[in-house]
C-alpha cells in the first residue's frame, strides 16, 4: 500500500467537498482530515485552516493543480460579484 503524505491545507468545508468530488470522479485515492475538535469548538480551524488533504505522493502534483484551479475559479467568482 502506498504511503499517504499531507499535500495541502484546505481553507474551508466547501473547498474540501469540491475537491473530494473531483478526486472521487477521477478515482484518485485520498483522505481528508478536518481540524475541527468539538472540545475546542473549531478553534484549530481558525488558526490552521479547515483541514488537509493527504494522498499517495505520485498524485501530489495533480491534486495541487486541481486545488489551484478551484481556488482561482472561486476568486474569479468572488471578484465578479
Amino acid at each position: 500500500m502506498n504511503d499517504y503524505i499531507e499535500i495541502d491545507t484546505l481553507e474551508n468545508e466547501f473547498e474540501a467537498q469540491l475537491l473530494e468530488s473531483i478526486l472521487n470522479e477521477r478515482s484518485i485515492p485520498h483522505r481528508l482530515r478536518s481540524y475541527y475538535d468539538t472540545a475546542f469548538d473549531g478553534l484549530y480551524q481558525t488558526q490552521k485552516g479547515w483541514g488537509h488533504i493527504s494522498a499517495p505522493e505520485e498524485y501530489s502534483t495533480e491534486i495541487k493543480e486541481i486545488l489551484t484551479q478551484l481556488r482561482k475559479d472561486a476568486a474569479d467568482i468572488a471578484s465578479s460579484e
